[in-house]
């Protein structure tokens, strides 16, 4: 049996998918979050063999969630869910230790695949995302630079984005000018929406 843990912010699709898997005779849905703060607990917990953990959550984001569950619980094996096929999340959930990516609109027999697959320790990728990956490359941002960006949407200014990263304003300044540079942009905002659109933030 696949002990399965469900982490996703919107009841409707948690119960779906709970539902969904829970017809596969050999899935058992040991836990659903709705917060990526929770995912570590919940999992230590119930020691689910695979997480499937959406990509945008509250508290903390899947792909972050995904990186500390390989130390918390090093025997579940993640697969990041999402509705977003930017190759930038396919590189960062990899790198964060998830064995696989699939999209929302998986169909449900892929899904019980990939979570049948992801279980046995296999790769699960879809082949044009990976495609796609491999052609934009690893992100150019440093991981403060990528703070600073991301922090940039919420606040509008320096200070404010000082005080949270416990900064100083010049050094907030410092890293969104290189950002800037590095994506070949003449303003912060667009260098936000590159950054997301990517899947870099």
């Amino acid at each position: 049996m696949i002990r399965v843990l469900i982490a996703e912010d919107q009841a409707l699709l948690r119960e779906a998918l709970r539902d969904v898997l829970s017809r596969a005779e050999d899935i058992d849905v040991v836990a659903t979050c709705e917060r990526g703060d929770q995912i570590a607990e919940q999992a230590v917990a119930t020691v689910p063999d695979v997480a499937l953990l959406d990509v945008e959550l509250p508290g903390m984001d899947g792909i972050q969630a995904a990186s500390l569950l390989r130390d918390a619980v090093p025997a579940c094996r993640a697969l990041i869910l999402t509705v977003f096929g930017r190759p930038g999340y396919l590189r960062r959930a990899l790198d964060s230790g998830a064995l696989g990516f699939v999209l929302k609109d998986t169909p449900p027999q892929q899904l019980i695949d990939a979570i049948r697959r992801t279980a046995a320790g296999e790769r699960v990728v879809d082949r044009d995302l990976a495609v796609a990956a491999l052609e934009h490359g690893h992100s150019p941002l440093t991981e403060r630079e990528r703070d600073v960006l991301a922090l940039s949407r919420e606040v509008a200014g320096t200070a404010d984005i000082a005080a949270q990263l416990h900064l100083t304003e010049g050094t907030v300044r410092n890293y969104l000018s290189a950002a800037m540079q590095k994506l070949e942009v003449t303003s912060r905002a667009e260098a936000a929406r590159m950054a997301e659109q990517h899947g870099w933030l």
